[in-house]
């Protein structure tokens, strides 16, 4: 929506920027019918209630022996009420309620997207396109009938008279290759829309050291690409892992919601400080016994991406 220049069709097109990356808007109706904290579907009063768990609602000494080992009550999956409204004390819950709001409520957004591409059919050079994508932990753990909104909703589309269909992008691209060229803005899922969950007061002092690791890690790759001892080439590897988990996204958005933030910022101080003893050891050549352990403990610590290839950064 804000792509420079505007793009003609908003984002019922895609767009390609100057260098050749298309780009898909997220629709924003149907983000809202699905994924608003205060009309979306998820919120209908028949559904089941995630936040009502026996792990905590059952009395201890019964619920003991299913919940963690050293004694904390957690989650069990086992949850006997319905949404009910807000403020007020939870009903238990009742599947057919459920069901009958699933199939209400896939039928709504059928008719809403049939209504919005008849609509906007006339005005757009190609057909237009409704990108709707939703986190995947939406559907069947925030939303327990998730899956069942989406199997009802498919059908619908499969076995009713429809007047659109189901599309990929990479689709939408073979079959619609002509498209504006646009540079888009800066822009994501994050509260308004853009960076300000990532990038704030609470969690700016990160980034300093976020990228000045990211910069060592180029420096890495450009100057041991052609490394062959196994135990440097391991290193490198390792400290591309420490530069990917220094990085997730998850320790900036934790500090932002205020919960376990002493863990954000731990693990963030954790990794930059492994990436840093990794990297300063290969610079200086400083491969000694005490290294190599350190080096076979963290791979033992942060053994994510087995595969990884330092060498994507150079």
């Amino acid at each position: 929506m804000y792509a420079d220049p505007t793009p003609i069709y908003g984002t019922f097109a895609p767009i390609v920027s100057p260098e050749g990356i298309i780009a898909f808007g997220r629709d924003i109706e149907s983000s809202r019918q699905v994924w608003s904290s205060i009309n979306g579907y998820p919120g209908d009063f028949n559904y089941r209630e995630f936040y009502r768990d026996i792990g905590y609602d059952a009395p201890y000494d019964y619920i003991k022996p299913y919940i963690a080992s050293n004694g904390a009550r957690v989650h069990t999956g086992i949850k006997y009420y319905r949404i009910t409204g807000k403020d007020c004390e939870k009903d238990y819950y009742n599947p057919r309620w459920a069901m009958d709001s699933v199939e209400k409520q896939a039928g709504h957004f059928f008719d809403s997207r049939e209504a919005q591409i008849n609509k906007l059919a006339p005005l757009t050079n190609n057909p237009p396109i409704i990108v709707c994508p939703y986190d995947a932990e939406l559907y069947g753990h925030w939303w327990y009938e998730g899956p069942d909104w989406l199997y009802i909703l498919f059908k619908k589309i499969y076995y009713d008279k429809c007047d659109f269909e189901l599309i990929t992008p990479s689709e939408y691209i073979d079959k619609y290759p002509s498209m504006q060229i646009s540079t888009p803005c800066r822009s994501s899922w994050g509260a308004n829309g853009y960076s300000e969950v990532w990038l704030n007061h609470t969690n700016d002092y990160a980034h300093k050291h976020l990228h000045k690791i990211g910069d060592n890690m180029v420096e890495l790759a450009q100057k041991f690409y052609n490394e062959t001892d196994s135990i440097k080439i391991r290193a490198l590897n390792q400290c591309a892992r420490e530069v990917l988990l220094a990085q997730s996204s998850d320790w900036l958005f934790i500090i932002t919601n205020g919960t376990m933030v002493d863990y954000a910022k731990k693990r963030i101080k954790q990794h930059v400080g492994r990436f840093t003893k990794l990297y300063n050891g290969l610079i200086l050549d400083n491969i000694d016994e005490n290294y190599i352990n350190f080096l076979k403990d963290l791979e033992e610590k942060d053994c994510i991406f087995p595969d990884i290839d330092f060498k994507i950064y150079s």
